[in-house]
């Protein structure tokens, strides 16, 4: 759709066309969600002051990585002794390390277009924002930020657009094709996740075709009240029509999704109950819940006042217990941890069981080509906490006994959905991923690290090599042959 050709008559007919309240009753019961803001309270409220042992026993049964019931996550988001949220904390790291080993993967966000519909108090991309500059890239410009992405080492982007008809199904397409076909030297982008907005069941069938992975869409909060209190008008304005989307996606089949909150719009024992029900839910209608957990932190953004208003903002020490409890409700799910944070809080809470983040993240649009350093607050959706390139993030990494993962082979081997939920869960996928993780790090480090993280990676990789040797014998000699073949210039070898 031509930019110059869009008026406020066509875009008001576009709006009328996009929810269908049929795919939303669909999946109700009784004309009700499941987010039962009454019971949610009332089940935080009967679970406070847990007594020390019952909270021993919840955090075994994550331990043992099953997913707990609303009570049991409850309880632990009422604990208030230091020596419980102490042995909490312990529990999140041990999980992720026995579900998805030492593996961090990372990402990178490309923002595509800032024309939106909607009117989220809290976000600078809102249509009510004068002062904000609204851009869509061209296909050439998708190009050339991928490029850039490209040439740092990313193979995994999550792509964003704002909810507005220049941003539609069909430019969603393009953009997705566009950046898989970018290539540079050994480089390309292997995984194209996408956070869009809602669509209809048709719409999201044409993404499963263009061979999206991971469909992304926050609620932002779950408490109902306050959902119609920062989302005043616009298509997002309709709760529900947000809630199902990710069913809807499961029904197109999609096979990973992935849901999130924006910690600071409502009380956050509310919100991660939220995520809890949200998981159940999903996990009771397609027998999968969601493949990531996001937990993004409200933060400044330019000409936005209710920013500085919230009175639910969530304090650093907070942040490391809903991180934590997370971790312990769906001990299977990947964790998402943002640019949101500065370098200090993630160094703080990437233990707790975060598996994924972004890094040498820019989202301003057509921020990464035009090589801006300075964040720019009418070109992006909010400012950032970490701006360090990718190279000094895996550099950190590594110092502290982390390996990065740039593997993308489940995708391609059908290890998806409850398939990967299944090995997840069993602590099966973690060995195949700490495989590909080393190979996909030897690829990295040899096209684009600097010498100083070349070294210290050389060490992550030597300690991992004699892992697989110890712990997978079976399978170790065709490691080597497959690791040896990337060192001598093959690519994109996979278990």
């Amino acid at each position: 759709m031509n930019v110059q050709l869009v008026t406020d008559l066509s875009i008001s007919d576009w709006i009328k066309n996009v929810i269908r309240e049929d795919e939303i009753t669909h999946f109700m019961e009784d004309g009700k969600d499941f987010i039962n803001d009454e019971k949610i309270e009332e089940i935080l409220r009967k679970n406070r002051n847990p007594q020390k042992n019952k909270v021993r026993d919840i955090i075994q049964k994550s331990l043992n990585i099953e997913r707990l019931e609303p009570d049991e996550t409850a309880a632990l988001l009422n604990v208030e002794d230091k020596d419980l949220w102490g042995q909490i904390f312990q529990a999140a790291g041990q999980i992720k390390k026995c579900v998805y080993d030492n593996r961090i993967v990372t990402f990178a966000p490309l923002y595509c277009s800032n024309f939106c519909v909607n009117s989220c108090l809290y976000c600078a991309f809102r249509k009510e924002n004068t002062k904000e500059v609204r851009r869509r890239l061209t296909l050439d410009e998708v190009r050339r930020e991928t490029e850039v992405l490209v040439s740092l080492g990313h193979k995994r982007l999550i792509v964003v657009y704002g909810e507005h008809p220049l941003s539609d199904i069909d430019y969603i397409v393009d953009t997705i094709r566009t950046i898989y076909e970018t290539k540079v030297g050994n480089g390309e982008i292997r995984r194209v996740n996408i956070n869009a907005p809602p669509m209809s069941i048709e719409k999201l069938k044409i993404l499963k075709e263009v061979g999206i992975g991971t469909y992304q869409v926050f609620q932002e909060t779950y408490h109902h009240l306050t959902y119609r209190k920062v989302h005043p008008a616009g298509i997002k304005s309709n709760y529900r029509w947000r809630l199902y989307v990710l069913h809807r996606a499961q029904e197109a089949g999609i096979d990973d999704v992935a849901i999130g909150v924006l910690f600071g719009l409502y009380d956050w024992r509310f919100e991660v109950m939220g995520l809890l029900y949200h998981t159940i839910d999903l996990e009771k209608h397609f027998g999968v819940g969601p493949h990531t957990i996001s937990f993004p932190r409200l933060e400044p953004a330019a000409n936005t006042p209710f920013i500085q208003q919230a009175k639910y903002k969530v304090s650093d020490e907070d942040f490391k217990k809903l991180i934590a409890v997370i971790r312990l409700s769906v001990p299977y799910t990947g964790m998402i941890l943002t640019a949101r944070e500065t370098p200090k809080i993630r160094r703080e809470v990437i233990p707790l069981g975060c598996t994924q983040t972004d890094a040498s993240t820019r989202i301003g649009i057509g921020a990464y080509s035009d090589r801006y350093t300075e964040q720019e607050g009418e070109r992006q959706q909010f400012f950032l906490g970490d701006t360090r390139s990718l190279d000094e993030v895996i550099r950190e990494f590594a110092l502290n006994g982390y390996i990065t993962s740039f593997c993308t082979a489940g995708y391609r081997c059908g290890r998806t959905g409850k398939c990967i939920m299944d090995l997840l869960k069993h602590g099966k996928e973690r060995w195949f991923c700490k495989l590909n993780a080393v190979l996909t790090f030897r690829e990295w480090l040899d096209d684009f690290a600097s010498q100083e993280t070349q070294k210290i990676g050389e060490r992550i990789i030597n300690r991992e090599i004699s892992e697989i040797k110890e712990k997978l014998p079976q399978v170790y000699l065709k490691f080597i042959q497959y690791y040896k073949r990337i060192e001598n210039g093959e690519r994109d070898l996979y278990f």
